[in-house]
């Protein structure tokens, strides 16, 4: 996802189906919210496209969670589904605790150094097990930088004014 979105049309990545699970239609889940048996707590969860997913149960297993889907009863069905992503509408989600941030909230934010001059813009964030990192797009060469997502790296956040302070001197 790269830009900004805004409103209604603002959607957050819940998870992503990892696959078949069984005989009788259920779906292995990676999920990416902070309790995984919460996936189904938001109501129908949709592709970014035209289908849409009603959980009807969640079980969390030692291979993640395992979930079956509204109108997928058997193994074929549920291996169609491997790969789609599960969204929901910003809207439907409960606000970030003080300090925290949905990463949707923060790509599109406009990067600046310490000093307030624009660098760049985030473009993505990561987290690949040891802490999110924000991934920016400096504005003068196209190149990307990444920055740790901490306080020493990223002093500042300013959801309203849509900014973010940035140190690229020593970020990841």
């Amino acid at each position: 996802m790269t830009g900004a979105r805004t409103g209604a049309e603002k959607r957050i990545l819940l998870g992503r189906i990892a696959g078949a699970h069984g005989t009788r239609g259920e779906v292995l889940i990676t999920t990416f919210t902070e309790r995984p048996e919460d996936i189904g707590a938001y109501g129908p969860l949709d592709d970014g496209g035209a289908r849409t997913f009603t959980i009807e149960a969640v079980r969390v297993t030692g291979k993640g969670v395992v979930a079956r889907l509204a109108g997928v009863r058997d193994r074929n069905a549920a291996e169609a589904l491997k790969g789609a992503p599960l969204y929901v509408d910003r809207a439907r989600l409960p606000p970030p605790a003080e300090g925290e941030f949905y990463h949707a909230d923060l790509v599109g934010l406009t990067a600046v150094d310490t000093e307030g001059r624009p660098v760049g813009e985030v473009i993505a964030v990561h987290n690949h097990g040891a802490g999110d990192i924000l991934e920016v797009r400096l504005a003068e060469t196209g190149k990307t930088e990444l920055v740790a997502f901490t306080g020493t790296f990223v002093p500042e956040v300013d959801l309203a004014a849509r900014r973010v302070v940035v140190r690229l001197d020593g970020g990841v």
